[in-house]
């Protein structure tokens, strides 16, 4: 059989065989590698769905890809075959005030459907760095998260129903409409954070959420990133959840304050961004409670003065993994060790472990993320023509995974595993990981949807 024919006959010319363009889709914003045989652009499901079955005959992998803005490899075809880029699967199909929810194709980027619920006084709160970018497909994917997730919970909290194909091209829907059920399993969020390894993603009934009629930002700085983390278990043992807790490192302010000399934050310190948000009078009653809480700890503590303010740090926030190359122009970030998760009282204990390992490996880290929920990004960065350098950082990268799950967390809070983190799934999971390999089985016999990640 002539599969490029065969697959030409589904999409037309939405199919790129040519190696200059294959090349495009033979990586994302990871370390990962691998080359794709086919790049096929669906537009509906009844596509995918040929294309699964024509791939489920003849044993062809399968890996779907959004915007390929992961950071695990999960987009990667490491095992070559035929790459489904979704992002032209694009459309709000649905905006339901009355019922809470949209209903969207998996193309569609974040920021693009709060454009578009703004009018409505709604937004789908997960939000992740790359939301100007990131596709709705990816973060189901991946379970995606970000800065708000301390109140809004993740990706998961918002999913009702999704349309899924599965690897031999049967077309199902895991859930409904319905605020609640208790028919059946949840299959729903069984395929969310499953990373394209037992379904492909076609549609998605999302819910959403009223904007806050005002946010507060508490900007706190203290003498190390252990007593920061100390801050935040005492702000939450205090009963104060904010809506959104970032911790930014000395060096993160650094890298900041060279990217935007302008921009108002502390110039000595490890800071905590505490945001808050409600109505007028709530949010300013649990900022005032936060600055209560954390002065006793804090160098110094103030609340931002007005929305620009805040808008400015916020934007800031968002670049700061990408802004490191302006401390040292010879160094490159790299997306490895970067994403561990803990519970909240052992934050501490990860910040000044996270610093040991740095200081161990002589590697310059930037220590910063949505401390709130206990995950912490460590930037590292090295000169990439230095092999010794290559060297420690994976020595480094390992040490901070293993510490994480000896502190009973997580390698991977928010970014997924992909095949970059797939190693350490027995020693996260235990004979948990058999489970989802027999589910892994149940609906992908042949193995062939995203072959190689999650450990599976």
């Amino acid at each position: 059989m002539d599969i490029t024919e065969e697959l030409r006959k589904i999409v037309g010319e939405r199919l790129s065989v040519s190696p200059s363009e294959l090349y495009c889709y033979s990586s994302d914003a990871s370390q990962v590698k691998g080359m794709p045989d086919y790049v096929v652009r669906p537009k509906s499901t009844d596509e995918v769905s040929r294309i699964l079955r024509l791939a489920y005959e003849n044993e062809i992998p399968v890996t779907a890809r959004g915007a390929g803005t992961g950071l695990a490899g999960g987009a990667v075809p490491v095992s070559g075959g035929i790459v489904l880029d979704m992002s032209g699967m694009n459309r709000i199909l649905e905006i339901d005030i009355d019922n809470i929810q949209v209903v969207v194709e998996p193309g569609i980027i974040q920021d693009s459907l709060n454009d578009a619920l703004k009018p409505y006084g709604f937004f789908f709160p997960p939000n992740p760095g790359s939301s100007a970018m990131c596709t709705i497909g990816g973060m189901i994917a991946y379970n995606a998260s970000g800065m708000r997730c301390v109140k809004y919970g993740t990706t998961r909290n918002y999913v009702r129903d999704l349309e899924v194909v599965l690897a031999d091209g049967t077309v199902i829907h895991t859930g409904s409409k319905m605020l609640k059920s208790a028919a059946g399993y949840d299959l729903t969020q069984l395929m969310i954070g499953s990373e394209g390894t037992l379904g492909i993603v076609t549609k998605a009934s999302l819910k959403i959420a009223p904007l806050p009629k005002t946010r507060k930002l508490v900007i706190a700085s203290f003498r190390s990133a252990e007593i920061a983390g100390q801050a935040v278990v005492k702000t939450f043992s205090n009963g104060v959840i904010p809506s959104a807790c970032e911790i930014l490192d000395r060096v993160s302010l650094q890298v900041l304050k060279r990217y935007d000399p302008e921009l108002v934050l502390p110039s000595e310190g490890d800071v905590i961004l505490f945001e808050v948000d409600g109505t007028e009078n709530s949010a300013r009653e649990a900022a005032e409670q936060i600055i209560e809480v954390c002065s006793p700890l804090a160098i110094s503590i103030k609340l931002a003065e007005s929305e620009k303010e805040m808008a400015d740090i916020w934007a800031a926030r968002k670049l700061v993994g990408a802004a490191v190359s302006r401390l040292d122009p010879t160094k490159t970030r790299i997306y490895v060790g970067e994403d561990v998760g803990v519970p909240i009282k052992k934050i501490p204990e990860l910040l000044r472990r996270a610093q040991e390992i740095s200081e161990k490996f002589n590697l310059p880290a930037m220590k910063y993320g949505h401390i709130g929920d206990g995950n912490l990004h460590l930037a590292l960065f090295i000169d990439v023509l230095n092999n010794d350098e290559w060297d420690r950082l994976n020595r480094a990268a390992d040490m901070v995974h293993r510490t994480a799950i000896e502190l009973g967390g997580t390698v991977s809070s928010e970014h997924g595993v992909g095949a970059a983190r797939a190693e350490y799934m027995e020693a996260q999971w235990g004979p948990a990981i058999e489970v989802m390999r027999a589910i892994k089985k149940a609906l992908d016999p042949k193995g062939i949807l995203n072959p190689g990640k999650l450990g599976l």
